[in-house]
């Protein structure tokens, strides 16, 4: 499903060159859980946007799907992000003003589906994280958890073929952590192909596979 081949991340400054990745190569098969696992400054936020199409390499090959990501352009990479990719955040990233329902709709919204189909997915999705409840309230209404449940919803609800997490737990206390954990066992469980960044060990727990960055290098990226 994922492959990178030697992907490289530079920053050119007027002064200097930052090297952030340095030659990534991986592969993440469909129906895997992984765990990307590195110390704070090691590139694993920035391969997780490369991997999402959120940033792109400075060199190296990346195929999604048999897709060369490379070759697409802005507006192509836009509708992969919406189409074949979920995102869940460590900040949540949620809209203030929606309700529950309205946020996880929202890559509906972008694609175009009528409202009313928005709102029967958007609870369905809801009802699967366990929040069918709280469709009318706003994030400032819902526990840190919660809130996380409702990112994951959104992240499933274009059924896309990729679901990463940034630090999902991280804002989280740990009983907490260990319910939206047990969430993404599930839906791993059912199929979906899940990786996951993180430093916290217990998260890797719920792994298959271990891919651990440090210095922009892979370390055992096959393993």
């Amino acid at each position: 499903m994922i492959k990178l081949i030697d992907i490289k991340k530079s920053y050119v400054l007027p002064r200097l060159t930052i090297d952030i990745l340095k030659g990534i190569t991986l592969e993440v098969h469909t129906g895997e859980l992984v765990a990307i696992m590195g110390p704070s400054g090691s590139g694993k936020s920035t391969l997780m946007n490369i991997i999402g199409c959120l940033d792109r390499p400075t060199s190296g090959q990346y195929l999604l799907e048999g897709i060369d990501v490379n070759e697409k352009t802005d507006n192509e990479l836009a509708s992969i992000r919406n189409t074949m990719v979920g995102f869940v955040f460590q900040s949540f990233n949620l809209l203030p003003r929606l309700p529950a329902w309205k946020n996880v709709a929202v890559p509906l919204l972008y694609a175009g589906v009528p409202v009313a189909e928005r709102k029967e997915k958007a609870m369905d999705m809801l009802g699967k994280v366990g929040l069918e409840g709280r469709a009318d309230h706003a994030p400032s209404e819902l526990s840190g958890g919660e809130q996380q449940r409702v990112a994951i919803a959104r992240a499933l609800i274009n059924s896309p073929s990729i679901i990463l997490a940034d630090e999902p737990t991280g804002n989280l206390d740990t009983r907490t952590g260990e319910e939206i954990l047990d969430i993404f066992t599930r839906l791993n469980d059912e199929g979906a192909t899940i990786v996951m960044v993180t430093h916290e060990r217990s998260l890797t727990e719920a792994a298959r596979r271990i891919i651990t960055i440090r210095d922009g290098m892979s370390v055992n990226g096959d393993s």
